[in-house]
């Protein structure tokens, strides 16, 4: 994967359709002042019963978390093991970003059998997953662009702004939400993982999708990682398609390597966007995003780009 020729093309784009300066090397574009103290709120087992109707499947969001409504607002509930609890609650003190979801509480449990239960906002459009598989709530291109945007930024935060760097490990759609105007928050549930450890990994389907070969096959941890999930994610906001697998993805970008079909690559690319944009859509700008996914789904993890490389490519979209 040339890098240099995905610049190339966006330098191209910005000068039809304008840049937005996005300085990426700064930790605190869009961050509250640090130095506010850090509190919860605290809760108790009986209110989150009642706000989730008892855990009932129907309030269940994802693997053990629950949308549900506390002090008349709206929150997610996420479970989690007693012994992660102060974890969890250490990381989101060091992280105070507007692409990140915010903890609100915790709701303390006894023991590893109880658990614990961590209260987050909630953002009202729900989940990145919900929006794009409801054809009702089509996305346009620049809300697409926007929120691809916006996970680059969290995740720049992440790797680059918290200290110690917290990799995330779990980029996926249904770990993304989306605010009443279409801005897209980070969650954060899990603990800290240290980069250049190995880790245990679930399967596929715990861990939200495709997933990375070096974390599937040894549990590597690193930046590298939530790169390659960045790419999968990528991939399913412009083409409206879930890849659980990676088989969709590894067919049907196969015209980026020259192996395009009769009509040529611009006709292909067109058939691989989500059909619900009608093409409307900038196609130079389709073209620069889909070299973007590829180069983040590449098998090597130093052929990947780097956070500061993929935020300067999108912030001359935004």
């Amino acid at each position: 994967m040339n890098f240099q020729w995905l610049l190339v093309i966006c330098i191209c784009i910005s000068s039809s359709y304008g840049q937005q300066f996005y300085d990426s090397t700064s930790c605190f574009s869009n961050i509250s002042s640090p130095g506010i103290k850090y509190s919860l709120g605290e809760y108790n087992i009986d209110e989150l019963k009642r706000a989730t109707d008892n855990f009932s499947e129907g309030t269940m969001i994802s693997d053990n978390v629950y949308k549900g409504c506390v002090d008349n607002a709206e929150v997610l509930i996420k479970k989690i093991r007693f012994e992660d609890t102060k974890q969890v609650i250490d990381v989101h003190s060091r992280i105070n970003h507007v692409n990140i979801v915010n903890l609100r509480g915790v709701c303390y449990g006894k023991d590893d059998i109880s658990g614990s239960y961590l209260v987050f906002e909630y953002s009202s459009n729900g989940t990145l997953r919900d929006c794009l598989s409801n054809s009702l709530a089509s996305l346009s291109w620049h809300k697409r662009t926007q929120i691809a945007f916006d996970i680059a930024r969290g995740l720049h935060y992440l790797h680059f702004c918290t200290i110690p760097p917290y990799t995330h490990m779990k980029i996926n759609r249904k770990n993304i939400f989306l605010t009443p105007n279409w801005r897209a928050k980070l969650a954060v549930f899990g603990v800290k993982a240290v980069i250049g450890t190995t880790k245990k990994i679930g399967s596929i389907e715990s861990l939200g999708g495709w997933i990375a070969p070096e974390h599937l096959v040894h549990g590597l941890v690193s930046e590298k990682v939530d790169i390659f999930a960045f790419g999968v994610v990528l991939v399913e906001l412009i083409s409206g398609k879930e890849d659980v697998y990676g088989n969709f993805l590894r067919y049907s970008i196969t015209f980026l390597r020259g192996e395009a079909n009769e009509g040529g690559c611009f006709e292909q690319l067109k058939f691989f966007i989500d059909p619900c944009l009608r093409e409307d859509y900038p196609l130079a700008e389709a073209l620069c995003l889909v070299v973007l996914a590829k180069a983040c789904i590449e098998d090597d993890p130093l052929h990947r780009p780097s956070m500061d490389d993929i935020i300067k490519v999108l912030a001359r979209m935004v």
